[in-house]
């Protein structure tokens, strides 16, 4: 079970922690027939969003629960099915205890389980309480990379790994989720080209 969440309440950072979640589990959903679990108290996910980090209709399964409480206990019964390739809940609110269920849960059903922490207060963070999370994630945007031509650059995402058992904690700047949810280190914009040509042999 691992944790996320947006390095500020404002909606671009929140967008960012959902897209990063939503990569993730794309990743997790390759093969056909797997499908991710979403349980939520309110929908406000944008669809074609999640397609473009690789999260297609045809991938996931969302359940929408009248409290935060609703949303554990789903969670864990999806966890512990064991059929599904992902599991991400969103609540505002999960204790240690709450925790530790979902961890166990999804250890016995071997589901890779993201717990999207959603802000409560704008300016205090929502890792900062007690858990039982192997990893906990802190996402927000920063600036992307200047093109050398007019248009819109890949969106960029401060990555901070707060809290891993048995590790150190990181922070790292990435080009934002692609089209299968992979992430990326930025190259440097005079190479650019350079290390799409490397990339593309690579995948050769």
């Amino acid at each position: 079970m691992h944790e996320i969440a947006a390095a500020s309440a404002t909606l671009s950072d929140d967008a960012a922690a959902t897209l990063f979640a939503a990569g993730i589990a794309a990743r997790f959903a390759t093969q056909p027939g797997f499908t991710v679990f979403w349980a939520l108290t309110r929908f406000d996910l944008y669809a074609p969003g999640l397609e473009q980090v690789g999260l297609g209709p045809d991938k996931v399964l969302y359940a929408q629960g009248t409290s935060d409480s609703a949303v554990l206990a789903m969670t864990e019964d999806a966890l512990r099915d064991g059929s599904l390739a992902c599991v991400i809940a969103e609540v505002k609110s999960a204790d240690q205890t709450a925790t530790r269920r979902l961890q166990l849960a999804a250890s016995d059903g071997k589901t890779p389980m993201l717990l999207y922490r959603r802000h409560r207060v704008s300016d205090r963070c929502p890792l900062s309480g007690l858990s039982s999370a192997m990893t906990r994630w802190r996402i927000g945007c920063v600036p992307s990379a200047r093109l050398p031509h007019p248009g819109v650059g890949r969106a960029r995402w401060s990555v901070k790994l707060v809290r891993q058992r048995n590790g150190n904690p990181f922070s790292l700047e990435l080009d934002a989720c692609d089209d299968q949810g992979r992430l990326a280190l930025p190259a440097p914009a005079p190479d650019r080209a350079s290390a799409a040509a490397g990339a593309a042999s690579q995948a050769a």
